[in-house]
C-alpha cells in the first residue's frame, strides 16, 4: 500500500468534495512554532508529549500506572475541552515539523504513530464531538476500577486515592450534564444508565467491602463522606438520564462521510465503504459455510439452528468463572507446546465475576499499565442481566466451546499476551498507546489461529464455538456500517445477529445496542482480516506455517499502532493491499 498520508485536522474536519479521505484539509493549520531540532531531539519531544498528555488526561496516566495522578479527573469544562483540543493541534503541528532527515527509521515510525494517535483523539473530540453528544464519553475516566481491583499499592494508599477520586466525582457529573446536548438516542440513555448510573450501587455495595480492612479511622471517615457525595451524584445523574427517556431519539448515526473519516483518522484505513461491506459479507459467508460443514458432522440431519442449539446447550461444568480458570491453564500450555509466540515474562491473569455496571459485554480484561510491574491482569466474566427472563439468562451463558475461545481472546494468546509484549516495546509511546484495531484485531485473530494450530483437535463442537465467535464479529462489522451509514435500525441489527450471526437473544440485543455508540467495533473483524493478510504476505517467503512464531513476535513488538503502519514497517512501502 502507499505510505499513509498525513491528515491535518482543522476545527471540525470537513470532507472536501471529490477528494479522498487523506486529502481532507479545509482551512489552515493552527499556528504553533516549529521545534528547533537541535534544541529538542525527537526522543525528548516524545517524552514531553507523554508528560503533557498525562497531565491533560490523568485517567490515562492512572491506567498506565502513573499513580502520581491518582484521584484526579480531566477538566471537562468548556474551557478545559477547548484547551485540550488546542493542545493536541499544537502537538501535532510540532511533530509534523520534524524533517525526515532529522529522524532515523525508528523515529520516523514513531512520529507516524504519534500523529495517528493525535488524529484519533481529535476525531472523537471534534468531528464526532463525543463530549457534547454522548455521556458514555466520560465512562472510562469515571471508572474507579484501578483503585478498587488493581493492587498496585497498600490498601490504605489505594483508599486515599479512591477518596480523592470520589471527592472529584460530583464536579465531574456537573460538567458532564452541562456539556451534554439533548435529546439523546434511546440506546445511549439505556447503556449510560447502566455504565454511569450503575456506579452508584458499585460505590455503595462493593467499594466499602474492598477497603473494610483499613484501620485508619480518619481515612475511613473521609472515605465515607466522599463516597456518599459520589453516590448522590451518580444517583442524580441516573435520575437525570431517566428523565430524558420520553424524549429519546434514534439519531445515533455518524453518517457515511464521518464514518469513512473515522476509519482513516483512527486506523489509517482508506477503503471505500462499499468495498468494506463486501469484504465483511464475504467473511460472513466464509464462516457460515464453515458452520454448515461443522454442523453436518456434529448434528447430521439437523438444521443449522438445531445444531447451534445443541452446541449451546453444552454449558461448562460449574459456573463460567471457574470453568474459565481451568481453561487458562490448558491454553497457556498449548501456546507454549506449539511454539505459537513467545511468552515474555511471568505475568499472570486471574478470573473474576464482573460488577453489574460493567456487564454490557460478556467478558473483558483489565491489564496493568506499562509503568507497573508484577501485577496480575483480571479477566472478568459478566453474569446475565437479572431483569431478563430465566430462559434468556440461561441462553446468554456461553457453552463450553464459546467460553474457550472467549478465554483465547481475552488471555492466551489474546489481549493478555499481546499486552505483555506491548509493555516491553522499545518505544514507551508504543507501550502506552495501543489502538482498537490492533488490540481487538489481534485478540480476534488468535481465536481462528489457535483452531488452525490444532486447539480442539478437529472436534466439530469446538469448531462451532470458534465459528460463532467469528460470526459475532462479522455481525459487528456489518452492523457498524449499516447502523452508521445505511439507515439500519437497532431492531434490524439485532435480527441480523440472531439470524445470520446465530447469537442468543441477550447477546444479539447487547451487540445491536453497542453498535449505536461504538461505531468502531468493526475493528475486531477488520483488524483480524488485516493481520491475516499481513501474515500471509510476510510468511510467504519465510517458510509459511513454520514462520508463525517469528511473525507473531515481530508483529507484537511494535506496541499497538495502526496496522497499516506495521504492514509498511514489516514489508516496506510497496507492501501490497491491506486486505
Amino acid at each position: 500500500m502507499k505510505k499513509p498520508r498525513v491528515v491535518v485536522l482543522v476545527g471540525s474536519l470537513l470532507l472536501t468534495a471529490g477528494l479522498g479521505v487523506p486529502s481532507l484539509v479545509a482551512g489552515r493549520l493552527r499556528s504553533a512554532p516549529p521545534p528547533r531540532v537541535a534544541d529538542l531531539p525527537w526522543d525528548g519531544f516524545v517524552a514531553s508529549f507523554l508528560d503533557a498528555y498525562f497531565k491533560a488526561r490523568p485517567d490515562v496516566a492512572v491506567s498506565a500506572g502513573r499513580h502520581e495522578y491518582d484521584g484526579v479527573l480531566p477538566d471537562w469544562t468548556p474551557a478545559g475541552l477547548n484547551a485540550e483540543v488546542q493542545r493536541l493541534h499544537e502537538q501535532r503541528n510540532r511533530a509534523a515539523a520534524y524533517p525526515e532527515t532529522a529522524l532515523d527509521p525508528r523515529q520516523r515510525f514513531e512520529r507516524d504513530y504519534l500523529l495517528a494517535q493525535v488524529d484519533k483523539d481529535l476525531f472523537w473530540l471534534e468531528t464526532a464531538d463525543l463530549p457534547h453528544r454522548n455521556p458514555l464519553f466520560y465512562a472510562d475516566a469515571l471508572d474507579p476500577d484501578a483503585y478498587v481491583s488493581r493492587e498496585y499499592a497498600p490498601l490504605a494508599v489505594r483508599l486515599a486515592a479512591y477518596t480523592r477520586y470520589a471527592h472529584a466525582v460530583p464536579k465531574a457529573v456537573i460538567q458532564l450534564r452541562a456539556n451534554t446536548r439533548l435529546p439523546l438516542p434511546r440506546t445511549w440513555i439505556k447503556v449510560s444508565r447502566r455504565a454511569l448510573g450503575g456506579l452508584a450501587d458499585f460505590y455503595a455495595q462493593d467499594v466499602p467491602k474492598v477497603f473494610a480492612e483499613v484501620k485508619d479511622g480518619n481515612l475511613q471517615s473521609e472515605f465515607r463522606a466522599a463516597n456518599a457525595g459520589a453516590i448522590a451524584a451518580m444517583k442524580d445523574l441516573d435520575a437525570w438520564l431517566a428523565a430524558q427517556e420520553p424524549r429519546a431519539t434514534e439519531a445515533f448515526a455518524l453518517g457515511p462521510e464521518k464514518f469513512r473519516l473515522m476509519l482513516y483518522a483512527t486506523e489509517r484505513v482508506d477503503v471505500p465503504l462499499d468495498k468494506l461491506e463486501q469484504m465483511a459479507r464475504s467473511d460472513l459467508d466464509r464462516n457460515l459455510a464453515a458452520l454448515k460443514s461443522a454442523c453436518a458432522e456434529f448434528a447430521a440431519g439437523r438444521s443449522i439452528d438445531e445444531c447451534v442449539a445443541k452446541a449451546q446447550a453444552a454449558k461448562p461444568e460449574g459456573d463460567p468463572v471457574e470453568a474459565a480458570r481451568k481453561q487458562l491453564e490448558v491454553l497457556r500450555q498449548f501456546v507454549s507446546d506449539h511454539g505459537l509466540l513467545t511468552i515474555p515474562g511471568p505475568e499472570q491473569a486471574l478470573v473474576r465475576q464482573a460488577p453489574a455496571y460493567k456487564a454490557s459485554n460478556f467478558a473483558y480484561i483489565n491489564i496493568p499499565g506499562p509503568y507497573e510491574k508484577g501485577l496480575p491482569s483480571i479477566y472478568y466474566i459478566a453474569p446475565p442481566d437479572p431483569s431478563w427472563p430465566k430462559e434468556k439468562q440461561r441462553d446468554y451463558l456461553p457453552d463450553a466451546a464459546m467460553l474457550l475461545f472467549t478465554s483465547v481472546h481475552e488471555v492466551w494468546p489474546g489481549h493478555f499476551l499481546q499486552y505483555a509484549h506491548a509493555n516491553r516495546a522499545k518505544s514507551k509511546f508504543g507501550q502506552v498507546f495501543v489502538g482498537y484495531a490492533f488490540a481487538e484485531g489481534w485478540a480476534h485473530y488468535t481465536e481462528e489461529m489457535m483452531w488452525e494450530a490444532g486447539l480442539g483437535k478437529g472436534d466439530p463442537e469446538t469448531y462451532i464455538g470458534q465459528i460463532r465467535e467469528a460470526l459475532l464479529r462479522n455481525g459487528r462489522f456489518l452492523s457498524a456500517i449499516g447502523l452508521h451509514t445505511k439507515g439500519m435500525t437497532v431492531a434490524e441489527s439485532e435480527r441480523m445477529f440472531r439470524e445470520e450471526g446465530h447469537q442468543d437473544p441477550g447477546n444479539a440485543e447487547q451487540q445491536a445496542e453497542r453498535g449505536t455508540y461504538d461505531p468502531a467495533y468493526l475493528n475486531y473483524n477488520m483488524g483480524k482480516l488485516m493481520i491475516r493478510k499481513l501474515r500471509e504476505d510476510w510468511t510467504r517467503t519465510r517458510g509459511g506455517r513454520a514462520a508463525w512464531r517469528e511473525f507473531h513476535d515481530a508483529f507484537l513488538s511494535y506496541g499497538g499502532p495502526p496496522i497499516p503502519l506495521v504492514r509498511e514497517a514489516m514489508l516496506g512501502k510497496d507492501s501490497g493491499s491491506l486486505f
